[in-house]
């Protein structure tokens, strides 16, 4: 039967595509071509023509003919492949051959007339998986001249043989693995210190025991495996593929998506399982939290302050009420309910703080106040109430990272450090305190003054210096958990962003209004990438921290915003305090069907677009 033919020459099809794709040729006779035409004949008689049109007997000689070397012709012509595609499909054939698929790796390489790798390294990379030492130290040798770096051979014989020894060990084989550092690994006088490590092995009593103190997985495809990454680092990639290529590729490709995205708000997962390669990532404004999941209002009168607490499962919300308010987060709905209410704030309460482990809030009020309260969360009592002088003003404080110890002060002179008993341990005399912040080492104090700066103050030496200098006054600041930005709201300008490090002005965030008023803003979502802040235009706005244009403003509110805090474990979750009396709390879009979520909108503007 000749239906088409296809049958009759299969498995000659095969053959033949194996033995001739090197050099891009195809038989004539029953074979498949580059092109993926297969062609037949039947005793010179041509079943198909490249046409498609039927021929009759008497020109089936000249057709298969004329098909086949214009097919042959065109092989021959094939464009030599550009460097870039040489090396996607060397990518190809490493993942492939990850996956175990080493005949399709073997076909696509001939077809290709590429190569994986260098002979040379093949046969080093089997040798060292096979543990076959002295035959990998020879492959090596002939490697040699085809590393750019002269020192990369005595490092890569380090490595080896530091195998080699560790397996002998394991096996029991001491003196086999004294001969290898004594007359091997000491002769390279290549990283004496490690040497003396490794000699150190030498009394490990048991196999495992060495695998713990030499923290090596064991003799194995593991360790091996391992060997032959760091191996592979020396190597220039025309030689051998760094391992795992195009997996790194990928996962670099989709990180700079994430990173690119203006409303990426989760933690990134490395693992590709998770994304589809087929899509660009995209998120959406939706998972965002920009839409008010909660109005709390239990304060009667103007919210000056909020705050979460550091493990994310409290608000505290100060006000002119003169009281405090816990908030408790719900770990599952984020829902927030009344935990219990802290008074007798007499001033009202403009400013508050957490302890390190969340036991205590400090609770400060406004410039004619000259006390703060201490409560213990947990309890609801008052531990401390601290007043040094009537004159004084302690409108601000921060916690120093022992939990032990803080500093307070304000704008008539005072800045103090205090134990939790309220007992002074330390005074700063003459500076006039706008807000404070205690980093990260324990040691450094950074307080914004009246001169339109922010110094650091060292209570251990008692010296101090200039860190930030603005033009107009700073009426709040706070710093990024690294300790590396602080974010300013400066009077009239709006928010400022400076690396305290190299002491210069980042960004500028543009849309808020700033006039004298204390407006508090905070770092938040995951990463801390995003800043939010409150605004006079009754707004909160929020921006990616590498853009100046606000991504959303959210509006609801209907008096000057002077607060927002991010949820610092709960990165969808955003609370707002405003002199309307209320708190917003911000989450993503309730779970509703595409046309319900577009119309909640209305309080969350786009400003990407």
């Amino acid at each position: 039967m000749q239906a088409n033919g296809a049958g009759q020459g299969q498995e000659s099809s095969e053959q033949s595509c194996l033995n001739s794709a090197q050099n891009g040729e195809s038989s004539s006779a029953g074979g498949t071509h580059s092109n993926g035409l297969l062609s037949a004949t039947d005793n010179g008689n041509s079943v198909g023509t490249s046409n498609g049109s039927s021929a009759g007997p008497g020109s089936g000689t000249s057709a298969t003919s004329t098909a086949s070397s214009s097919e042959v012709g065109s092989l021959k012509k094939k464009k030599r492949l550009s460097q870039a595609e040489e090396d996607v499909i060397r990518l190809i054939g490493q993942h492939l051959h990850g996956l175990g698929l080493n005949q399709t790796v073997d076909l696509l390489m001939q077809e290709s007339g590429c190569r994986l790798e260098n002979s040379s390294a093949t046969r080093f990379r089997n040798h060292v998986m096979e543990g076959e030492w002295d035959k990998a130290e020879n492959d090596l040798n002939e490697l040699r001249a085809l590393m750019h770096s002269p020192n990369a051979i005595v490092r890569m014989k380090f490595l080896l043989l530091q195998q080699k020894y560790l397996e002998y060990l394991e096996d029991g084989k001491v003196l086999e693995a004294l001969q290898v550092l004594r007359g091997e690994l000491t002769p390279l006088k290549y990283n004496t210190d490690r040497i003396h490590v490794l000699s150190g092995y030498l009394m490990c009593s048991h196999a495992e025991d060495l695998r713990a103190k030499a923290e090596w997985e064991g003799k194995g495809t593991a360790s091996r495996c391992r060997l032959l990454d760091k191996l592979q680092t020396y190597l220039p990639p025309s030689v051998m593929l760094p391992p795992r290529r195009m997996q790194t590729l990928l996962r670099q490709a989709v990180e700079l998506q994430r990173d690119r995205c203006l409303y990426h708000n989760t933690k990134l997962d490395s693992s590709l399982d998770s994304v589809s390669l087929l899509l660009d990532h995209v998120c959406s404004r939706k998972q965002f939290p920009c839409y008010t999941q909660q109005i709390l209002t239990e304060h009667c009168n103007e919210v000056w302050f909020c705050k979460f607490s550091n493990d994310g499962t409290k608000l505290a919300t100060g006000s002119k009420d003169t009281t405090v308010i816990v908030w408790q987060v719900d770990p599952e709905s984020h829902q927030l309910k009344l935990l219990r209410t802290l008074e007798g704030h007499a001033y009202g309460v403009s400013y508050l703080a957490w302890s390190p482990d969340d036991t205590y809030l400090i609770a400060c009020g406004p410039d004619d106040c000259s006390e703060l309260w201490l409560w213990n969360v947990q309890t609801g009592e008052l531990r401390t109430k601290m007043s040094q002088s009537h004159e004084d003003s302690l409108t601000s404080v921060a916690w120093n990272p022992d939990g032990k110890r803080f500093v307070t002060g304000g704008q008539r002179g005072q800045f103090y450090q205090c134990d939790l008993d309220g007992n002074l341990l330390d005074s700063w005399e003459g500076v006039r305190v706008q807000c404070l912040w205690c980093l990260g080492d324990g040691r450094a104090v950074l307080a914004s003054d009246t001169h339109q700066r922010i110094r650091g103050y060292n209570f251990e030496d008692l010296t101090d210096r200039n860190i930030v200098q603005e033009d107009h006054p700073i009426m709040s600041f706070t710093v990024s958990k690294n300790g590396r930005l602080a974010l300013l709201n400066v009077a009239t300008q709006g928010v400022h962003l400076w690396d305290l490090q190299d002491r210069v002005l980042v960004r500028k965030y543009q849309g808020v209004t700033q006039g004298f008023y204390t407006i508090h803003s905070c770092f938040g979502g995951h990463n801390e990438d995003f800043i939010a802040s409150g605004s006079e235009d009754h707004k909160v706005y929020i921006w990616h921290r590498r853009g100046e244009l606000p991504i959303a403003e959210l509006t609801g509110h209907t008096r000057t915003v002077n607060c927002v805090s991010w949820n610092p474990v709960i990165p969808g979750l955003l609370a707002s305090a405003s002199d309307d009396g209320t708190v917003r709390v911000w989450g993503p879009a309730p779970f509703l069907d595409s046309q319900e979520a577009d119309g909640l909108n209305e309080n969350c503007s786009n400003m990407d677009s």
